[in-house]
């Protein structure tokens, strides 16, 4: 697909790299050198488009001034049958280029002819790629966390897969270890309550208070009665534990769904020691010397295998004796495997059984410490976990509103929970403000997410969209339908307004690239927000109802790019593109 900032970019280290073998050839610069440099935008394009500063770069190698240099490669570029009308010299030697109309309309003819495949590239050549997220546990309501992370998941990716990589989402299911046992006595306790008083049966000090719990018991006391109280707690909280997550985790799936995301697979941890996968993983880190027994447990050498690599990685020993590494349990004294365990059992299913090229997790920046732990226990297993697992930390969020800090909702009196907001804000404004640079810590103005006006910015972009949907109507019905691009001047889009709306679409593609390099879909945001602020100025400057005919039609033309790219982009961050407002 088209990337043509890039190809203008190699088009120019081509114009240069001929430039400078004729310039050799005629004894104009020394020849035998080999001449490299970088090409880019400058922020005041005044004096160019693109700016070339190999006549820097080269001047050791040529013995010559960097401006020698480049009027030389000025003098003896060859433009024809480029994107480029003039090459100029600047400064120090600096290399100026100025774009062709050709450039423009190439941009506008790769828009019309991809349509919402448009800045679709193949940087990850099909590689098979996994993505978890969200991944909360089914003993209660999701949270704000979840809520941030599972747009940052979602929309990462929705970039991966415009990148070119085979994409697959997943959601890890804990449906077993401790937390589920907690979760069960927590249901029973309140059971029991209800049947006994709450005064007759004392609630887990570190079992669930959420009003959750309380409801959970009460269905289950209406469908069962005191009939569980003739049962030992094993049957007991086997049956809770199951009756709470049947209706815990299709509430989760239904919300996610509302939130517009959907898996491709929800992977539940249970399944992992019923095949006894996690056993056999465990028993395969012991059979490579990386386990020891202690107090009845089975311990992973953490510290040792963190160590090794630390060391190979440069650092001292003493830098490393400050960091107090700790092994972790995989097998308690009672025989219960860990939650680390199956962590390691579940990664080793993703990378070995599964053959994903390379897993991402989302997680929050509370997991900091488990990362190297678990990139260690894979490297360990030789999976080379350092370079196949990429964890996203991401920060907290802190919810305003008025410049006040909120933290419970407003319908229930409690801690706002992925339900209470989308009850509050609409579903695109969630996902706009959520997806935001995974290292920094979120304000979420929840005024600002509901205001219809230019400073709530998804609004704005939005706004952008509908307003060419409703241009391109009402002219419709005057008798200027949308024209056949094949028949449309574009030459005639000479503006600076309409050129910098033209080189805005063909950013797309680069940041795409950019985007999943490094796994920040939030300069989709920032990218289509721009956009929307390109296109303003230029309706603004650029009258289109009553210009001539030809100017008409390519304004016109002009504007559905902008339209298909709108609607796209905001598709990849999974935000809706309304055609009225």
């Amino acid at each position: 697909m088209a990337n043509l900032i890039e190809k203008a970019k190699e088009q120019i280290n081509e114009i240069l790299l001929n430039a400078y073998e004729k310039a050799a050839e005629a004894g104009i610069l020394p020849q035998g050198a080999e001449l490299k440099g970088t090409v880019e935008i400058p922020k005041d394009t005044q004096n160019g488009d693109y700016a070339a500063n190999h006549a820097m770069t080269g001047a050791k190698a040529l013995r010559m001034a960097p401006r020698k240099i480049a009027e030389a490669l000025a003098e003896n570029a060859q433009l024809d049958g480029t994107w480029f009308t003039s090459i100029e010299v600047a400064g120090p030697g600096f290399i100026n280029f100025r774009l062709s109309d050709k450039w423009y309309a190439d941009v506008m003819a790769a828009v019309d002819s991809e349509g919402m495949d448009y800045g679709r590239i193949n940087v990850g050549q099909g590689r098979k790629l996994m993505v978890e997220f969200v991944s909360a546990n089914p003993t209660g309501p999701m949270h704000m966390g979840n809520a941030r992370g599972g747009v940052l998941g979602d929309a990462l990716a929705s970039v991966l897969d415009r990148a070119g990589y085979n994409v697959w989402r997943e959601f890890y299911v804990n449906d077993a270890g401790n937390q589920i046992e907690k979760f069960a006595s927590s249901i029973d306790a309140r059971y029991r309550q209800l049947i006994l008083g709450e005064d007759k049966v004392e609630f887990p000090e570190d079992g669930y208070h959420g009003d959750d719990i309380k409801d959970l018991a009460k269905q289950f006391f209406d469908t069962y009665g005191d009939e569980y109280m003739e049962k030992t707690v094993e049957e007991r909280h086997q049956a809770m534990s199951r009756f709470g997550l049947d209706r815990n985790i299709p509430k989760m799936q239904s919300d996610l769904r509302r939130y517009g995301i959907e898996y491709d697979k929800w992977f539940f941890e249970s399944t992992l020691h019923e095949s006894g996968y996690v056993k056999e993983t465990v028993e395969l880190l012991t059979e490579k010397g990386f386990t020891y027994e202690k107090d009845g447990a089975l311990w992973l050498k953490t510290s040792e295998i963190l160590k090794e690599q630390l060391l190979v990685s440069g650092k001292k020993e003493e830098e490393i004796e400050k960091l107090e590494l700790k092994d972790d349990v995989l097998r308690r004294a009672n025989g219960f495997y860990t939650y680390f365990a199956a962590d390691i059992a579940y990664h080793r299913n993703k990378l070995e059984k599964r053959g994903f090229d390379k897993v991402i997790n989302v997680w929050g920046a509370d997991h900091h410490g488990h990362v190297a732990r678990l990139k260690g226990a894979l490297d360990a297993l030789g999976l080379n976990g350092e370079e196949r697992l990429d964890i996203v930390l991401m920060q907290l969020v802190k919810l305003t509103r008025n410049g006040e800090v909120v933290r419970m909702s407003k319908r229930t009196g409690k801690a706002i929970s992925l339900t209470d907001l989308l009850d509050e804000i609409p579903v695109d404004a969630a996902r706009y403000f959520f997806n935001s640079r995974p290292e920094s810590p979120v304000e979420f103005d929840l005024e600002l997410a509901i205001r219809q006006d230019s400073e709530n910015p998804v609004y704005y972009v939005q706004y952008a969209h509908a307003r060419i949907c409703t241009m391109l109507a009402a002219l419709a019905e005057e008798g200027h339908p949308l024209p056949e691009f094949s028949g449309v001047d574009l030459s005639l889009l000479s503006t600076d307004a309409e050129k910098e709306l033209i080189k805005q679409l063909a950013a797309l593609p680069e940041e795409i690239r950019l985007a999943a390099r490094d796994y920040d879909p939030s300069r989709i945001n920032k990218y289509v927000t721009e956009l929307a602020a390109r296109f303003h100025k230029f309706y603004t400057a650029c009258r289109i109802k009553g210009a001539e005919e030809g100017v008409l039609e390519a304004r016109l033309t002009l504007c559905e790019c902008v339209r298909k790219v709108l609607e796209l982009s905001l598709n990849i961050i999974g935000v809706s593109a309304p055609e009225k407002m």
